[in-house]
């Protein structure tokens, strides 16, 4: 399978992690989109970049181009939240390697949320790197799971 487009976005306090990111994907041959914010504010707003890198990747994944999201803030909390909003994201946030991977392989995550205050830059960059190269695994289990998650996101009802 071809690498993903990676559309990235943070806040001020992901910026030298997302600066080094984007970077270091390029390195590796990953077309790199980056959502901002463009320069250093200390008191910017995560919100709309995350949401707009998370409509990125289902604009993409819609016109069937594999695509993948990073979202990065102090934490990873607030932009996972801002992602899961867009509807057809699943935006996991991972703090070590095993949620990073099981992201992928169990609930084809399709945007990852790291925070920058949590890790160094080697353990943010195993991080992204575990979670774009883990492919879903397919089980039925964890296929059944995702359709009853999006069952209720375009139609609010419960499926069991």
């Amino acid at each position: 399978m071809p690498k993903p487009r990676v559309h990235i976005a943070t806040d001020h306090a992901g910026m030298e992690l997302s600066a080094h990111l984007v970077a270091h994907l390029r390195g590796l041959g990953y077309e790199v989109v980056d959502h901002g914010p463009r320069e250093y504010d200390a008191l910017d707003d995560y919100p709309g970049f995350c949401i707009n890198a998370a409509r990125a990747v289902v604009a993409d994944q819609e016109a069937g181009t594999h695509a993948l999201g990073i979202v990065l803030g102090g934490s990873g909390n607030g932009e996972q939240i801002a992602a899961n909003k867009v509807r057809g994201i699943r935006a996991a946030l991972a703090w070590n390697l095993d949620t990073a991977r099981l992201a992928r392989e169990h609930n084809d995550a399709n945007v990852i949320a790291v925070g920058g205050r949590q890790h160094t830059l080697e353990e943010a960059t195993a991080l992204i790197d575990a979670f774009l190269t883990e492919p879903f695994s397919n089980d039925e289990r964890h296929v059944r799971r995702i359709g009853q998650i999006a069952a209720y996101e375009t139609t609010g009802e419960v499926v069991q």
